[in-house]
């Protein structure tokens, strides 16, 4: 317990160094927001990949997935790491760059608007990022607030609230500057924290083959291509969380940010990798923990001889890795979801701050001004997810989906049509946002699951964009080569 809290402080107070640095560098808007648009290629791997997985990952869908669907689990590993990772770098990246630059703009709602000269759209997407953030960013909150409270046998509002306050800290200060910084040490941490965990659950397990036929025995589906739930529950689960990534601000801003195509042929290498392993491991240690954990001999996973889902991982995490060993493992996840959460919070405030602050109430105000307020709102969006929370509505599985579906739904069809089709029009963009974010949350309201719920959501968008084009065309904000 006193080396996880002594290396558990070492690594805040780097953190914080590291914030102190970046607000030195952090002179405008567009270094606190996209660190001056010039970040080279390995801290761009890093800080997508980071950003991309958290302890949502590794505390929520590892164990509700892996413990419902087995090895078949995986699929999501592989539709993550080639439709999420490398189709994004390699199809959007330098789009989205060169888009950003051509626009001269500096958010994903910006774009829309001028795109399709809609100020509408502009308003609507804003609104929805800043609302749909806070449960997600509430979810990773939850997820590192469990691994703390199982880690430490600190009560979990104590955890909550110790880990908003450090992320506010960190992040207010130095922003995107000090997010990247930092990314890359986080990224080395989660590389070596998935191969100790994956070494150690192998071993834990009697070896791989051991694990797969003691797996096989409770469920022979648990080791088949689709595991118990059915194959439109994990078509759901694959499609909503590799096809929401192209439209995912948080996500995108990184091309933003990144400093030119070289840059993206490297960063695609490697985020591609990183992704495989980090996200691979995750969800084949879920898959374990049908072997690994029983009510008998791990307790705290279970209720009434139920599995808690979002306790599953952190108990197995605490069993499998060696005392000496297991400060890595929080370190892997700490490090993930404090990217994660850095990201969430800078796209967040910034839809309030730039996107209808700046945009429809003062835009003349300065850029000083303006860099002061995206503080002053990152913290606040800080406060609004400790507090949602703190109340645990749902599992982390559920909170996630809905949020990644609403915002795949608002932003795929009007952002995608948008970047590779001129005949994209303004109404055809408005229809597929409203829409796709009404059949989500429709859906969702009348007991679909949020998977199920944001999968039909995000296809409504990028199916309604071209057929509503091609009734109501116009060539609006097509900026011509």
């Amino acid at each position: 317990m006193g080396l996880k809290i002594a290396v558990v402080s070492i690594y805040a107070l780097l953190i914080i160094t590291i914030g102190f640095l970046g607000m030195r560098k952090t002179r405008s808007f567009a270094d606190f927001f996209l660190g001056g648009g010039a970040i080279g290629p390995w801290m761009s791997a890093f800080t997508y990949g980071t950003a991309y997985f958290s302890a949502v990952l590794f505390i929520g869908f590892a164990g509700k997935i892996g413990w419902s669907f087995g090895y078949s689990g995986l699929w999501i590993a592989v539709g993550n790491t080639f439709i999420g990772v490398l189709a994004v770098w390699w199809l959007l990246g330098h789009r989205i760059k060169q888009m950003s630059i051509e626009y001269n703009v500096t958010t994903m709602s910006e774009y829309l608007e001028k795109r399709y000269e809609s100020p509408f759209l502009k308003l609507f997407s804003a609104l929805s990022v800043f609302i749909f953030f806070i449960p997600y960013s509430a979810a990773v909150f939850i997820g590192l607030s469990y691994l703390f409270q199982s880690n430490f046998q600190i009560d979990f509002t104590y955890a909550l609230v110790f880990m908003g306050v450090f992320t506010a800290v960190y992040l207010v200060l130095g922003g995107y500057k000090s997010m990247t910084m930092v990314d890359v040490f986080f990224g080395i941490i989660m590389t070596v924290g998935v191969v100790i965990l994956l070494i150690f659950t192998i071993r834990s397990g009697g070896g791989l083959s051991n694990l797969t036929n003691r797996l096989a025995a409770i469920d022979p589906r648990l080791t088949g291509p689709v595991g118990p739930p059915g194959i439109w529950p994990l078509f759901c689960l694959v499609t909503l969380t590799s096809l929401a990534p192209m439209g995912m601000p948080q996500l995108v801003q990184k091309f933003y940010a990144i400093k030119d195509r070289r840059a993206i042929r490297t960063g695609m290498v490697a985020s591609t990798f990183f992704s495989l392993l980090v996200c691979g491991t995750a969800y084949f240690t879920g898959a374990t923990t049908r072997i690994l954990l029983s009510p008998e001999t791990t307790p705290a996973a279970f209720a009434n001889g139920k599995p808690v889902v979002d306790a599953l991982m952190p108990v197995l995490l605490s069993s499998v890795i060696p005392e000496s060993l297991s400060v890595l493992i929080l370190l892997l996840i700490l490090s993930a979801s404090m990217s994660t959460l850095a990201a969430l919070i800078l796209i967040s405030s910034s839809s309030i701050a730039k996107d209808i602050y700046a945009g429809f109430i003062n835009p003349s105000i300065s850029d000083a001004n303006l860099t002061r307020l995206m503080r002053f709102l990152s913290a606040f969006f800080i406060l609004l997810s400790v507090i949602f929370a703190y109340f645990r509505f749902d599992t982390i599985v559920t909170i996630l989906g809905i949020s990644w579906g609403a915002i795949g739904s608002v932003f795929l069809g009007p952002f995608i049509w948008g970047l590779f089709w001129r005949r994209a029009s303004r109404i055809g963009a408005i229809a597929s946002s409203v829409l796709g974010l009404a059949t989500c949350m429709i859906m969702y309201l009348n007991g679909h699951s949020s998977p199920e719920a944001g999968t039909i959501g995000m296809f409504v968008s990028l199916a309604v964009n071209p057929l509503v084009s091609l009734i109501f065309p116009d060539r609006t904000g097509v900026k011509e080569a």
